[in-house]
């Protein structure tokens, strides 16, 4: 039995849940999101919540079950707070700047890396050495934040690269002579 599937998802003040069908659609004041749940659950809106129920004990219902759960409360926390993450920037010379609707990326090639910001998603560089990545779509900006680590992934013999903040990179020892 899903523990995180049994509790019904709160929909606050100032957040409107419809469900039609299997399709989930949320609206708060920062924006509207959608998710169309699996086949092997159901969803209902019920006393100001949304319930999520397998429709049988199979494994993969089971499975559904827990996630469309976390997946609709990931809706609701969009709509209301957002989702952000922080990367930093380790190396010598390495920094990132927002130019326009491109994010200049300065990470030891011999040229800048220019990304591309995708709409939904906002990106500040409040330091040469920090990126903030914000959005309603949780599973966006994780994304966007995944590409921007992928151009200069942390090293492990100096730290030099792109990493989460907070994130612990296993650093090695070097070699003896």
């Amino acid at each position: 039995m899903s523990r995180v599937g049994k509790k019904p998802v709160a929909v606050p003040a100032g957040v409107t849940a419809r469900v039609e069908g299997q399709l989930v659609v949320i609206k708060g004041g920062k924006g509207e999101l959608n998710f169309t749940a699996p086949q092997e659950v159901s969803v209902k809106l019920e006393d100001g919540g949304v319930v999520v129920t397998p429709l049988s004990e199979e494994k993969r219902a089971r499975a559904m079950w827990g996630t469309t759960r976390a997946r609709v409360q990931n809706l609701v926390i969009g709509v209301t707070k957002g989702f952000e993450k922080k990367l930093e920037i380790n190396g010598v010379g390495y920094k990132a700047a927002v130019a326009g609707k491109n994010l200049q990326l300065s990470l030891g090639y011999s040229h800048d890396v220019i990304y591309p910001i995708p709409a939904g998603v906002t990106i500040v560089a409040p330091k040469p050495t920090e990126i903030t990545i914000a959005g309603i779509d949780k599973q966006q900006v994780g994304q966007v934040a995944a590409e921007i680590r992928d151009f200069r992934g942390p090293e492990p013999y100096k730290g030099k690269g792109v990493k989460y903040a907070g994130e612990f990179i296993f650093r090695k020892e070097g070699k003896k002579k």
